[in-house]
């Protein structure tokens, strides 16, 4: 019985240590993105972390519609 709790236990322990592993190297996958009329740019890691942001200068003559790009 506590050799398959000890076997567990060790299993448990290499899993967790896969996805740590896992977690860091999504942190080296990039993701870029753009509005269809190429005025705003993002770029994320696979793990949702924003990395930049690209505004065009057009944008930023109006509020609304950069906000309107922001939320969508």
């Amino acid at each position: 019985m506590f050799g398959d709790i000890m076997g567990m236990m060790g299993k448990l322990k290499e899993t967790q240590e896969k996805v740590e592993a896992t977690k860091k190297r999504l942190d080296t996958v990039l993701v870029d993105e753009s509005s269809s009329d190429q005025l705003l740019k993002v770029t994320l890691t696979a793990n949702r972390t924003l990395k930049s942001i690209t505004i065009d200068d057009r944008l930023l003559e109006d509020k609304e519609q950069l906000e309107d790009y922001l939320i969508l």
